[in-house]
């Protein structure tokens, strides 16, 4: 698969990780998604691709492409034959200021763009980026768009804010301590974040937590799950296991099992790492 990504200009820098382009047969048809502190938006400009979030029961079709605050749980994506997009990985307030509805509304509930956006602003879109002159052509035209739909919601500082505090210690830090360091209530602060992200600053804490601990770790190197837990800051390891089936639906073990079936079927592969074989 052919992936080019950049981070954007200012001030789109302080909302989002990368703008991307993704063309190409996918490594599996399905795809495993464990929650991270990321949102994401993509705008499909191939054949329909299909979803099954974390409180779906059966999988939905978006032809347009669709929003996703960040999840609480393990989401499906089902690739077509040859895909084709071009998308956004947000920080975890970064979609806030492109969407008109509170982020509680959309968490674990994915939404076409349409809905979003309106119809016939998508469509034009689609049609600005499938003439555009290749991916950073596509690229730079979906960053004009986001600086036109910039806004500031209320309370996107204090949130952002916090949210830093929480990503720069990994999740491992008091709840209770970044209220009072805000100077807001608890509930204040627990209110504003499921505003603009769409869980909690505990849930948010623990996101960030699971994947500094997890995402980092050799699947093809000796793994001792009681040293990975303690270097993570979990009770112990049953708190651990726990944390990954919650996060993942899978055990630690079988999660590396599917890992090392990723790297060995797909060897430096642009998807490998967070995405796991669904099928």
């Amino acid at each position: 698969m052919e992936y080019v990504s950049r981070v954007p200009r200012a001030p789109l820098d302080g909302l989002i990780d990368d703008l991307y382009y993704l063309e190409g047969a996918p490594p599996y048809a399905l795809l495993t998604l464990p929650p991270a502190p990321s949102a994401l938006l993509i705008v499909n400009l191939g054949a329909p691709f299909r979803i099954r979030g974390a409180t779906d029961s059966e999988t939905a079709e978006y032809a347009d492409g669709c929003v996703i605050t960040m999840p609480t749980r393990a989401w499906v994506f089902g690739y077509p034959l040859r895909t084709r997009s071009v998308g956004v990985h947000f920080k975890p307030w970064g979609l806030a200021p492109f969407v008109p509805m509170p982020a509680a509304e959309l968490c674990d509930r994915p939404v076409t763009i349409e809905q979003v956006w309106g119809r016939s602003a998508i469509s034009e879109l689609q049609d600005r980026l499938a003439a555009a002159d290749g991916p950073q052509g596509m690229l730079t035209l979906l960053e004009e768009e986001l600086m036109r739909r910039l806004r500031e919601p209320a309370g996107l500082g204090l949130v952002r804010h916090t949210s830093n505090v929480i990503a720069a210690s990994s999740g491992a830090v008091a709840i209770g301590d970044l209220s009072v360091a805000a100077g807001v209530s608890s509930t204040h602060l627990a209110q504003r974040f499921k505003e603009l992200i769409g869980v909690t600053p505990k849930r948010l804490a623990r996101t960030y937590r699971f994947t500094s601990t997890v995402f980092p770790l050799n699947p093809d190197g000796p793994i001792d799950w009681g040293e990975i837990a303690g270097a993570g800051g979990y009770f112990d390891q049953a708190h651990f296991s726990h944390e990954f089936r919650e996060f993942t639906g899978l055990t630690p073990t079988r999660y590396v099992e599917v890992r090392r079936r990723f790297l060995r079927e797909h060897p430096g592969h642009t998807l490998e790492g967070w995405p796991l074989p669904a099928d």
